[in-house]
């Protein structure tokens, strides 16, 4: 039984709720009861004193009891999105989720909404954000949503093409488009809320401010990666602070401007580049690029292999379609247009792990979508029309994502709980989550 220090009160739109100290605690630090009683929350904790919240009390009570209980009961008569408002003001949407959605697992996503954009061009690019929202990007326009997929303010880019979009935080994203007659192009720093543009990058070369278009983005704790292209080809990757948005460096060479993957390793401080080939005239190159030495350190190509110490040109027609690093078992994870995959070792470029491994899941044709994605330990395949999920040290098929309809797939993205799917031929996006595990 809670003794009189331990109770408080809280008079919401005219209605009385009572509980204990150690139920509000759960809310967490960042909630909006933290902040009510600040540093003092001992001492002002006290049953006799009764504080005041101008807001709805029946969304209240639920909240309370999801705090009391870890579950969520909404009754038929409150409307959920009123809930996810309510809950958003005091902090508990974390709450909210995990009572909803269990943790993330790829063998057991079940899809729990789709949403239309009625955009006027088919999607090409979607970006998972950190706070549960995303970012889809339909030729010059890139819409906006939030945790509970309420659409915000979109970007419009004025005719110019979105290549690649990242988050930079919850509040902001940054846009990279392609540079069209007459000017335009680069890449901007817009806020997630408003689509107000908050900083336009800028990109020397030689001592001169150049017009440039802007590819694939990453980002690390303090840098901004885009691959750059201007004019007499002075290609390259461009670094910006990530604070004053001011550039700080550029990689100069022939082949990064044309990087389609970029990707930020935080444990060897190295960007990892990819240009992908596009058919089997081309070639794929991968390159780590050590940030502290600013130089080329690791690199590797489809069109090449090596035997003992010597290198020789292999003309077999395999070229890579998608690659992703695992830091955590030094890896790179390169997939071809066969949809086999291997694994290339990230401390020596002539090694390939699991070459002899190699499988053969689907067959699909050269312009199908192949995209690989990380989360937690399992791998994710996009193939045209389906996805999937492997695991395990030796990284084996546990799961299918696939469609009735055979809808082909434009691309995925992941983040925290959450999988999206952009659909090719329609300007639809799916949510896929976990579901909780049965109360027995």
């Amino acid at each position: 039984m809670a003794n009189q220090k331990d109770r408080v009160k809280f008079n919401v739109g005219g209605k009385t709720f009572e509980t204990t100290a150690s139920t509000v605690a759960v809310a967490g630090q960042n909630s909006f009861f933290r902040a009510l009683f600040e540093e003092n929350w001992n001492r002002q904790l006290d049953g006799s004193i009764e504080y005041f919240i101008n807001r709805d009390p029946d969304c209240f009570g639920v909240l309370l009891n999801l705090l009391r209980t870890g579950k969520l009961y909404i009754p038929s008569n409150i409307p959920e999105k009123l809930i996810y408002d309510e809950a958003l003001y005091y902090g508990l949407l974390d709450h909210v989720r995990s009572a909803k959605w269990g943790p993330f697992d790829g063998n057991r996503l079940r899809l729990s909404q789709s949403i239309t954009n009625y955009a006027a061009a088919v999607g090409t690019v979607i970006r998972a954000g950190p706070n549960g929202g995303c970012c889809v990007a339909h030729g010059n326009v890139v819409h906006v949503y939030d945790w509970m997929l309420e659409e915000h303010p979109p970007v419009n880019l004025d005719y110019q093409k979105v290549n690649d979009v990242g988050w930079i935080d919850e509040e902001t994203f940054v846009v990279a488009t392609s540079q069209r007659q007459g000017g335009g192009g680069g890449m901007g720093l817009f806020s997630a809320s408003t689509g107000e543009l908050r900083h336009r990058f800028q990109v020397t070369c030689w001592d001169q401010l150049k017009g440039y278009t802007a590819g694939a983005l990453c980002s690390s704790s303090d840098k901004i990666f885009s691959s750059c292209k201007s004019g007499n080809n002075e290609h390259g990757i461009c670094v910006w602070d990530k604070v004053t948005g001011k550039q700080i460096d550029f990689y100069h060479d022939w082949s990064l401007g044309n990087a389609d993957r970029l990707q930020w390793l935080h444990g060897t401080n190295c960007l990892m580049v990819a240009s992908l080939s596009k058919n089997e005239k081309d070639y794929s190159f991968i390159s780590l690029w050590d940030d502290r030495v600013k130089k080329k350190v690791w690199n590797w190509s489809d069109s090449f292999r090596y035997d003992n110490d010597s290198c020789y040109y292999d003309s077999t027609e395999k070229w890579v379609r998608d690659v992703i690093a695992m830091e955590e078992v030094n890896s790179i994870c390169a997939v071809n247009q066969y949809e086999e995959f291997g694994f290339l070792d990230l401390r020596s470029p002539r090694e390939v792990r699991s070459e002899k491994g190699l499988r053969k899941y689907f067959s699909t044709s050269n312009e199908s979508k192949v995209k690989l994605a990380l989360h937690d330990g399992q791998l994710f395949l996009l193939t045209g029309r389906r996805i999937s999920v492997f695991c395990g040290p030796d990284w084996e098929l546990t799961s299918r994502l696939q469609w009735p309809d055979g809808a082909a797939i434009c691309d995925i993205s992941l983040c925290g709980d959450r999988l999206f799917i952009l659909h090719r031929e329609e300007n639809v996006f799916d949510i896929w989550e976990t579901p909780r595990p049965p109360i027995v």
